[in-house]
């Protein structure tokens, strides 16, 4: 890991600093308090763990499975806090859905199993496709304003950069996303997920 790289997720845990610092005095208002706060406070926290970790053990401590893992509570509780939020009548059924894949993606890590390489990549779609297409469905309905679709473009990149991880991992390759290009552009892109993420939920209300 470069200096800049380490530069560049200090930034980043600023931003993700002042994102929970945000959701902590909405959950303290009893106008703005809610559940769904609570899970965007857990996906920062994480977000903000994972990132300090990256700075002191480098780029290797992706390959330690407990960061593997706890990474996944990011987009995961994010969806969960967007179904909360947006369509609580699931938010249920796609928490126990979250839990199973967290806990399928710990087994699958810790036991070396070969079908490891599909449960990553199919949790991880299923929570980036969430975080894209609850934000464009809030606002094609009226519910956030229009500037929410940048937790859109933020589940975009986590989710293309949790994929091509696990293609990795699973001595695959996506596309043109080699080991050295995913490297070169992974503190970047998380510089950008966390910043699009906190744009729009800072600008959700109407």
């Amino acid at each position: 890991m470069t200096i800049f790289d380490r530069i560049v997720l200090l930034l980043t845990g600023l931003v993700l600093i002042y994102m929970i610092w945000y959701f902590v005095n909405k959950q303290k208002n009893s106008e703005t308090a809610g559940t769904f706060n609570l899970y965007y406070i857990v996906s920062f926290l994480v977000f903000l763990v994972a990132g300090l970790i990256l700075i002191f053990a480098g780029w290797g401590a992706l390959a330690n499975n407990f960061v593997a893992v706890v990474a996944g509570l990011i987009p995961f509780s994010l969806a969960t806090g967007l179904m909360t939020k947006y369509h609580e009548e699931y938010s249920k059924n796609y928490l126990y859905l979250m839990v199973i894949g967290l806990v399928l993606i710990t087994v699958s890590r810790y036991g070396e199993m070969s079908w490891g390489s599909i449960v990553y990549p199919v949790f991880h779609a299923t929570a980036g496709l969430t975080i894209f297409f609850v934000p464009i469905m809030a606002v094609k309905a009226g519910k956030a304003a229009g500037q929410f679709i940048y937790v859109t473009v933020g589940g975009t990149l986590i989710s293309l950069g949790g994929i091509a991880l696990a293609f990795l991992k699973a001595g695959g390759q996506l596309l043109f996303f080699s080991q050295d290009f995913v490297l070169l552009i992974l503190a970047p892109l998380l510089f950008l997920t966390a910043l699009f993420f906190s744009l729009g939920l800072l600008k959700e209300e109407n």
